[in-house]
């Protein structure tokens, strides 16, 4: 069965040549995530990795959307931080806040030497429909 290439309207725009999503045998590959506003692609990103964070993650839960699922068919995470030691740790209290206690998706964390619009934050991840 050949991968089905996914690209969501109310996601934002990319900013590089990739699909907003991949699925091959029910697993959804979703393309790191910047935190760019969908509605005002040009607009400023959010100040602080709390706000970056929050629009990451509303930004992947619309790719998720888009192909029918929700964050509770997230497996697994990949969360890029250019200010590693600082950020870490206000990224991880609102990073958790977006799932429920005990239900959170295996993750890795690294820090990186930047990202793509100048973003402090990005997050890819794996899902896989039920």
């Amino acid at each position: 069965m050949l991968p089905i290439h996914h690209m969501v309207d109310q996601a934002p725009q990319p900013v590089a040549p990739f699909s907003h999503a991949v699925e091959a045998d029910g697993w959804v590959f979703v393309t790191g995530q910047m935190p760019t506003d969908p509605d005002q692609p040009d607009a400023p990103l959010p100040d602080g990795v709390e706000a970056q964070t929050i629009r990451v993650m509303e930004n992947l839960k619309l790719v998720l959307e888009g192909v029918g699922l929700a964050l509770e068919n997230v497996t697994f995470m990949r969360v890029y931080l250019t200010e590693f030691k600082r950020d870490y740790q206000a990224m991880n209290e609102t990073y958790r806040s977006f799932f429920p206690e005990g239900k959170l998706p295996g993750r890795t964390c690294v820090g990186v030497t930047g990202l793509a619009v100048d973003a402090l934050v990005e997050i890819d991840l794996v899902a896989r429909r039920p």
